[in-house]
């Protein structure tokens, strides 16, 4: 399968076997990906010895060597013939594969910056309208219900407000801050 690399010098089949070997890898990984097989890494190494597993990217990973071999041995199959000084042409290829590494850092922070966080947070309730579901006593001596949406999903919180009156069921509101957990709404 592989005779055409039986003519070649060290050096040159040394850059054929390393981008044939890294492609090869790099494709399974992107199958695991797309599949969901441990989300793509076929193995896990950090030589930090603690685990960053909700970081986006680990300098020394699987993925990132992968990254680096096929940037190294494409670069070197690529550059072979043009670069006749072979210290130089093996810089460049390191190079080329750091700049892979880097690459796939980037598209990383990109894909990062895509997830969107639900995560419900009664801070970030602060200055939104509701709308008053049980009437809500004054002068906070005593709890009330509002529902107040939030990314789309309808919450029904307790509340209570500083006002002399008390507000009645329909009527509109707005957080003005939140004390023990407990909303504290002011009449719009």
């Amino acid at each position: 399968m592989f005779e055409f690399l039986q003519n070649l010098e060290p050096l040159q089949q040394g850059f054929w076997y390393t981008a044939i070997a890294a492609s090869f890898i790099f494709l399974i990984q992107t199958v695991l990906t797309f599949v969901g097989g441990s989300h793509g890494d076929v193995m896990h190494s950090d030589f930090s010895g603690d685990s960053h597993a909700d970081s986006p990217f680990q300098l020394f990973s699987f993925r990132n060597l992968i990254n680096f071999l096929l940037g190294f041995g494409w670069s070197g199959v690529a550059f072979y013939g043009s670069i006749e000084n072979r210290s130089l042409l093996i810089f460049v290829a390191v190079l080329v594969g750091a700049g892979f590494i880097f690459l796939f850092f980037i598209l990383i922070l990109q894909i990062m910056k895509l997830t969107e966080d639900n995560t419900f947070k009664m801070e970030n309730l602060i200055g939104r309208a509701g709308e008053v579901y049980l009437t809500i006593p004054p002068d906070m001596s005593g709890k009330g219900k509002i529902t107040i949406s939030v990314n789309g999903t309808s919450h029904e919180l307790p509340a209570m407000t500083e006002e002399k009156e008390k507000i009645s069921s329909g009527d509109s509101v707005r957080v003005t801050y939140i004390y023990d957990k407990i909303l504290v709404v002011s009449k719009i």
